[in-house]
């Protein structure tokens, strides 16, 4: 087997990885949508925004999560999924270093995680998504080049 086949087999894992991750977090959410919009309401920077917050993140976590199941539109989720996470860790940090305190808008077995496991986990998943990224597009690139020499 090529590495081209492993890395093709492993982006389909971190797909189903975090399709998982956002299914589970989105879902989390809107089965207690008032307690995480309470929750988001008393997050520093992002109070006002709480209601838009509330019911846009659950949305764009399951699109997201659904666009990693269609190969077209594969890159283009990995790539908003590293967005969104990156978003949210930078928030997390910056609001650690800057703020007195933040309550934890997650549900489930998430909430259970201290703010640098938080980070520790996102961080890890960001990492799989640009994994993903790169070994899809080196993918695309093989195909366009094989295909150019066939044509030769």
């Amino acid at each position: 087997m090529s590495n081209r086949g492993i890395y093709s087999k492993l982006v389909t894992l971190f797909s189903i990885l975090l399709t998982i991750l956002f299914v589970y977090t989105s879902v989390s959410k809107l089965m207690h949508l008032d307690t995480f919009q309470l929750r988001v309401e008393r997050m520093p920077y992002i109070a006002p925004y709480a209601l838009v917050i509330s019911w846009s993140v659950p949305f764009l976590e399951l699109v997201i999560a659904g666009l990693l199941w269609f190969p077209k539109y594969r890159i283009l989720a990995l790539y908003s999924s590293l967005f969104l996470l990156g978003i949210f860790t930078s928030y997390i940090i910056a609001v650690l270093t800057y703020s007195e305190s933040i309550p934890c808008s997650c549900g489930g077995v998430i909430s259970a995680l201290g703010w640098r496991d938080h980070i520790l986990l996102n961080s890890s998943f960001m990492v799989l998504a640009l994994l993903g990224i790169i070994w899809s597009k080196s993918k695309k690139h093989y195909k366009t080049q094989t295909y150019q020499d066939t044509v030769q």
